[in-house]
């Protein structure tokens, strides 16, 4: 969704006190990487469970996808005036998550915002609700814990890795949209196949959270090497599609932002290591 059309709903702001705290989904080979959770009589306790479509367990020990630097061109000629010029950026190699934070995950630091409604409980949900200073506190949380830097994906580096590798296409699957659907609450991660580079959801689910402060001309003075958005700024990059819009996915190129302490329904995020 273009970041005009967010401007009417920020009134709609869905606002919730608890803080964001989240451990990533990691892919390893050709599962996703977390935890099932089984419910047992009246007690409810985690474990190791298979998935159709992407084996979802606690990551512990296993490396988060490493994306080879290189050059690619972002941003797009067919959509809205912030994605242009199309420019030609370097990103160097990073790491990050296969899927995105879930419930499960943000639970083993603090509650879920809407662990008592139905449409956004599941243990294998993306978490929601979360603001951007939620997510870059969690990133602080997961450092302290792990002894790796976590952080949240520059804008660049989020582009770059939803096109999966994929030059000049719309979409990490190619140039045709989904069919259109309509969905109470985001899906559960990994439910779909990966892109080409094994990261799922891309472009759908939840909109993510991006480091970079947003303005709709960055682009026109934006460094070709490593761009991490303006010195300072009044919303945050988001990027990605959602659940609750009429057409739920969005193309690579396009771009929204927020205020960084608003928390919307439809809003999440995934980490970067390094």
């Amino acid at each position: 969704m273009g970041d005009g059309g967010r401007a009417g709903e920020e009134r709609r702001a869905c606002v919730i006190g608890v803080r964001a705290s989240l451990l990533p989904f990691f892919y390893t080979g050709k599962n996703c990487v977390g935890i099932a959770r089984q419910q047992t009589g009246e007690n409810e306790h985690m474990r190791f469970g298979s998935l159709h479509r992407g084996e979802i367990r606690q990551n512990q020990s296993s490396d988060p996808i490493t994306i080879a630097g290189t050059w690619f061109v972002m941003g797009s000629e067919d959509g809205e005036d912030n994605e242009r010029p199309p420019h030609r950026v370097w990103i160097d190699t990073f790491e990050i998550s296969a899927c995105q934070v879930t419930n499960d995950e943000y639970a083993q630091f603090e509650p879920p915002p809407f662990r008592d409604d139905p449409h956004f409980n599941d243990p294998r949900q993306p978490v929601a609700g979360v603001s951007w200073n939620d997510a870059v506190r969690y990133c602080q949380w997961l450092t302290d814990r792990s002894g790796r830097r976590f952080r949240l994906p520059t804008e660049a580096e989020w582009e770059f890795a939803a096109r999966g590798g994929v030059e000049g296409k719309h979409y990490p699957w190619g140039d045709d949209p989904h069919d259109k659907r309509t969905l109470d609450g985001p899906q559960r991660v990994g439910a779909v196949a990966p892109n080409g580079y094994g990261l799922f959801d891309m472009c759908e689910n939840v909109h993510e959270w991006c480091s970079d402060w947003y303005a709709a001309d960055y682009y026109r003075v934006s460094p070709d090497r490593n761009p991490s958005g303006p010195a300072s700024g009044s919303r945050r990059v988001s990027r990605g599609g959602s659940w609750r819009h009429q057409i739920p996915f969005s193309r690579c190129a396009a771009r929204s932002s927020l205020p960084p302490e608003f928390r919307y329904a439809d809003y999440g995020f995934r980490v970067v290591c390094g």
